[in-house]
This record gives C-alpha cells, sequence and structure tokens, in this order.
C-alpha cells in the first residue's frame, strides 16, 4: 500500500459514486459544505470531477467503466487520511486486495453495486453511497456524508429522490 494522503483539517467528506456521467442538480445541493469529495469510481466523464472541484477538492478512484484520456492519474484505489481516520477507497469491493484491519483502515469506502450501504465490522465502517448517477433498476438514487467530529465518525446516507 502506498504512504496515503494526509488531510487533517478537514470535518465533512461528501461522498459519490457511480455517477456514469451524470451529476445531478441534487447531488451538488447535498455535496455544497463539503470539505472534500470522494468519488468511489465509474465517474463517466471529466466534466463530472471538474463540476466537484468547483465545490471542493477531491480523492477520486476510476470504475470498471472509466476509460479513455481523461482517466490519466487517476488510480484504481487510494488511501487518504482525514483527521486521523485512514480511508480506503476503491470502487468494487470484491477487488480489495488487502486486509483493512491489518493495513489499519478506518474506513472502507466502494461503490460499484449501486447499493448503498453503511456496515460496521471489526472495528472498520465499510460505506456504500450508493449510486447518484442514472437509475438502475429499482434502486435508490443517494450518496453519502461523514461527518467527523473528535473521535466519532458519523455516516449518514442521503437520498437524493
Amino acid at each position: 500500500m502506498t504512504q496515503p494522503n494526509e488531510v487533517s483539517e478537514h470535518r465533512t467528506i461528501g461522498v459519490i459514486s457511480d455517477t456514469h456521467g451524470l451529476l445531478r442538480p441534487e447531488a451538488i445541493r447535498a455535496l455544497q459544505g463539503s470539505d472534500v469529495i470522494v468519488h468511489a469510481g465509474d465517474i463517466g466523464n471529466a466534466e463530472v470531477l471538474r463540476k466537484l472541484r468547483a465545490i471542493s477538492p477531491v480523492f477520486a478512484v476510476r470504475g470498471n467503466t472509466d476509460n479513455g484520456p481523461w482517466m490519466k492519474g487517476v488510480p484504481a484505489s487510494d488511501s487518504v487520511q482525514f483527521c486521523g481516520f485512514l480511508f480506503h477507497i476503491l470502487h468494487d469491493i470484491g477487488r480489495l486486495d488487502l486486509d483493512p484491519r491489518a493495513a489499519g483502515i478506518h474506513v472502507l469506502i466502494s461503490g460499484h453495486s449501486h447499493n448503498p450501504a453503511i456496515i460496521q465490522r471489526d472495528g472498520i465502517l465499510y460505506l456504500n453511497p450508493g449510486s447518484a448517477g442514472p437509475r438502475r433498476y429499482s434502486l435508490p438514487i443517494t450518496l453519502a456524508r461523514i461527518t467527523i467530529e473528535g473521535e466519532e465518525l458519523t455516516p449518514e446516507i442521503i437520498s437524493l429522490e
């Protein structure tokens, strides 16, 4: 695992995934006020990243549908430290190639399934913000927010419908 980026002054993290080229106005409104934004892949195009960066700094990973020259420099996974918590970001949790607990990860963010989920397991927060892009089947249109206050992480799923 590479050395994580350190972002210590941030308290509110907007988490989005599976936009597939569609950044809804509701998502932009919900992400306002985020100190940083994490995009967990299947971004869709460079315009989505440009619009997100207009709100706040962005940490993005590529998804299985992301390709082309605009993806240059976007990693398949990334580790970032926010306020002393180690976050690991990847698109498809099924491709996780490390032991999160042994790696000291506090939060594992993934997308891919389009199914929002907040799961606490073995002291690790697993967060999938769901899909904020085009509707897939009958799954909801969502993103997530993590608030950090001292030693507390508070995740929430936000409906965009």
